[in-house]
């Protein structure tokens, strides 16, 4: 036995003298714990595992519980290794705190700035000529999921513009169907999302661009905005009673099993019925614009993690190598079949992408098609007010959409 101890001691001084890297572990905080996400996830995971190093799962439901919980963290001196955020200004603060890993390196050594795109998903993560996060893939939000089975019990087609959804609404629910499925759970985010490709829909990516990002009033308190929060009004008078606290995943659960109509909801929500062993065009309807004949533009999001400074220099080895792997071709294919999103690279195999994927790959190759999601024009601040005005609307019904219009005008006239 002493031999033996003595013969592993020797291994392990071979290792250290010689400086063979030695397996590190990386705690990694996300917030994917639906089915689809868990099932993309593990793409992540089981890629890293086959590396020699682990990756220590640390999923936190709720995006705004999970970044709350890492900036808590990383503030107070104990980062996880890495962690999930949206492109934009979440995490600003901890640029300019001198807390991430500098990715630059890395992602000049690989040629990033060649097989990143499009450009609106690679600016939050190149900041002043620094890479400080990797784009892991490009999620579209402007979709709408159909129930054909739902429509299809009220004795209607599936629609395929707002007026005709609007007109449906009180034969679905005469036939026992929720007419519209929405989640309020997370703080509003899943109404603000509604509410804005609600507006892009109505008005389009010009004029969205003048309202978040150049902030004019005068459109923001218009006629075609009011519109659109008449709409949002409306479609909250056919929402459930279960609607205030339900996550997304178990909305579009409503809509998988044939319960509910329609869901407004971002291409994450594919994986869902993808696990659930549904066919899009059989199934389910997706519908991209959302509710738009001929779709021009896709609102782009995504997910990118950022990785925070170790003083173990084994660990920095490992933080690179998952970067790197986030971003190569197989795992950008894997990954992102899972997903239900687009990737950042488009020199990957998509052959088993499903026709709702390839739908919105066509439109974000056209010019001018990309609209970015507004967190890259607003604060995390902004965000959060903006959530709680939609949610009101939508759930209080002493509130108007004039009164509510009002409020998003004061709001966007103080934003930063």
């Amino acid at each position: 036995m002493r031999c033996k101890l003595v013969a592993a001691a020797f291994a392990a001084s071979v290792a250290l003298s010689s400086g063979t890297a030695l397996a590190a572990d990386l705690e990694v905080v996300h917030w994917w714990t639906s089915g689809g996400e868990q099932a993309a996830v593990s793409v992540f995971a089981k890629e890293f595992d086959a590396t020699g190093d682990r990756w220590v799962d640390g999923a936190i439901a709720l995006g705004e519980t999970a970044r709350a919980t890492v900036m808590q963290r990383a503030l107070g001196g104990d980062p996880p290794d890495a962690s999930q955020f949206n492109p934009g200004r979440q995490y600003e603060d901890l640029i300019s705190a001198g807390l991430l890993l500098d990715l630059t390196p890395l992602a000049e050594k690989e040629g990033w700035d060649k097989f990143i795109r499009p450009d609106q998903i690679k600016a939050p993560c190149k900041i002043d000529g620094h890479w400080w996060c990797v784009p892991v893939n490009i999620h579209m939000q402007n979709w709408a999921w159909a129930s054909v089975a739902a429509f299809k019990k009220a004795g209607l087609e599936v629609p395929t513009s707002w007026d005709q959804y609007l007109a449906d609404l009180p034969k679905l629910k005469d036939a026992g169907v929720i007419p519209f499925a929405v989640g309020g759970d997370g703080g509003g985010w899943q109404i603000s999302l509604l509410a804005n490709q609600l507006i892009l829909a109505q008005l389009g990516a010009e004029v969205v661009e003048k309202i978040w990002k150049d902030k004019n009033l005068e459109l923001a308190g218009g006629p075609e905005v009011l519109k659109a929060f008449q709409t949002l009004k409306s479609l909250g008078e056919y929402a459930d009673n279960g609607s205030p606290n339900r996550s997304w995943s178990d909305t579009t659960a409503l809509v998988i099993k044939g319960s509910a109509a329609l869901q407004v909801m971002g291409d994450w929500a594919q994986g869902e019925f993808q696990v659930a062993g549904q066919k899009p065009g059989v199934d389910y309807a997706c519908l991209l614009g959302p509710l738009v004949p001929d779709a021009k533009y896709v609102r782009t999001g995504g997910d990118i993690f950022v990785f925070f400074k170790q003083k173990d220099a084994d660990v920095e080895r490992a933080q690179l190598s998952l970067a790197s792997l986030m971003v190569n071709p197989r795992t950008q294919a894997l990954f992102n079949t899972a997903k239900g999103s687009a990737p950042v690279r488009d020199d990957v195999d998509l052959s088993l992408a499903n026709d709702c994927m390839k739908k919105a790959i066509d439109v974000l190759k056209q010019p001018g098609s990309v609209v970015p999601d507004a967190n890259q024009w607003r604060n995390e601040a902004f965000t959060t007010a903006q959530n709680a005005i939609f949610s009101d609307l939508i759930y209080n019904k002493a509130t108007t959409p004039a009164a509510a219009q009002a409020q998003f005008v004061d709001l966007l006239k103080n934003a930063e």
